[in-house]
């Protein structure tokens, strides 16, 4: 049996988290013994392990390179002995890294890289230039990302790329006509909407400025913001300031988020990077048409024409002139929608990601044993 140590930030509800919290809940019991450590807090996430029968701990780590946290992930490696060490985000995989300096006999350790982290601060990437021995294999989940760790000197050929899994979210509990009340929209709106967190990265204020464009050619027209985030302070200023705010909606966090899904018309991603965009992904699995950046990791996902549109970075005007196309042309937008969904279905389906984890930490595994 493979011990398997998987050590992330948080549980909270974001993309990173949630893909490792399907991993973990999907591997096989009878080949796999599973434990997680949490760094900083709990979240939502932990009903999934909870339902799954995973036990973790939640570290409670209070500063960026924190000593306690790292002498605890220390010493729940040499309590549990894992054969693999999974660790996902910068925080996790210095800690994990600097946490088995000086062992005998360490663990492999597989670290993972979820986005294009131009964020980085110098001190943090000389970090990881330090630690890059400490590492015996990266997991990126787009080839973008991968590009991005290889241009920092991570070995290329110690990049492994597994993609997100996505499952189709579930039926929403609330009808369109109730969401519609409650968001005080006529019956008629139609829809587009963007789920995440509410950041520079994405490019709100472009999205916003696409639905003032939008609804001068079709007053139906309502763009519904779903997560929060720093920025949500200054778009709800900015849809003001540019009159967008009558056709803007901000719902905020919300445990349905990825179900809401279901009842738009457009699915609308702007940002200037990502790594692999789980809410892209979930809206494509619920057979909505999409329209997103021009970036490297959003072409990975979306074929121009075929199951959505790809504008470029800032464009406002491409976001509302294609959605202008969709909204005119049902079955268009139908064709693209299920195009999305059966790519999704194909090739990024949960049981398609765990399946290639299972491989790479099978291999990671045989090569500590050998060595």
């Amino acid at each position: 049996m493979i011990k398997l140590l998987i050590v992330i930030p948080t549980l909270d509800r974001s993309g990173a988290e949630k893909q490792f919290a399907l991993l973990a809940s999907h591997l096989p019991p009878a080949e796999f013994q599973v434990q997680v450590a949490v760094l900083v807090r709990g979240g939502p996430f932990e009903a999934m392990l909870q339902a799954g029968r995973i036990p973790y701990s939640i570290l409670h780590k209070r500063w960026r390179l924190d000593p306690v946290s790292i002498l605890k992930v220390r010493r729940q490696i040499q309590k549990f002995q894992p054969d693999v060490v999974l660790s996902g985000l910068f925080s996790a995989n210095s800690t994990v890294r600097l946490a088995t300096l000086g062992m005998t006999r360490p663990p492999a350790v597989m670290i993972s890289e979820r986005c294009v982290d131009s964020w980085k601060s110098r001190w943090q990437l000389w970090l990881d230039r330090q630690l890059q021995q400490r590492a015996q294999q990266l997991v990126a989940n787009s080839a973008s990302v991968l590009e991005f760790y290889a241009g920092t000197g991570f070995p290329r050929e110690k990049i492994r790329v597994i993609p997100n899994g996505v499952a189709v979210p579930d039926v929403p509990s609330i009808s369109r006509q109730e969401l519609c009340h409650q968001l005080k929209l006529p019956a008629e709106a139609r829809l587009t909407m963007f789920v995440g967190r509410l950041a520079a990265q994405k490019q709100l204020k472009c999205l916003v400025w696409a639905i003032q464009l939008l609804r001068q050619s079709d007053p139906r027209a309502y763009f519904l913001i779903v997560g929060d985030g720093p920025e949500r302070e200054e778009l709800e200023f900015y849809a003001r300031d540019v009159e967008a705010l009558s056709h803007v909606r901000f719902l905020g966090h919300r445990p349905d988020a990825a179900s809401l899904l279901h009842h738009c018309d457009v699915f609308w991603l702007a940002s200037i990077f990502e790594g692999m965009s789980n809410s892209l992904m979930e809206a494509m699995a619920c057979g909505k048409p999409v329209i997103v950046s021009d970036i490297p990791a959003n072409r990975e996902l979306v074929r121009h024409g075929i199951d959505g549109y790809l504008v470029n970075v800032g464009d406002s005007a491409g976001f509302s002139q294609y959605s202008e196309r969709l909204f005119q042309n049902d079955a268009l937008a139908t064709r693209l929608g299920e195009a999305g969904r059966s790519r999704m279905t194909e090739e990024f389906s949960i049981e398609t990601m765990v399946q290639r984890y299972l491989e790479a930490i099978r291999q990671a595994a045989a090569m500590r044993s050998s060595g």
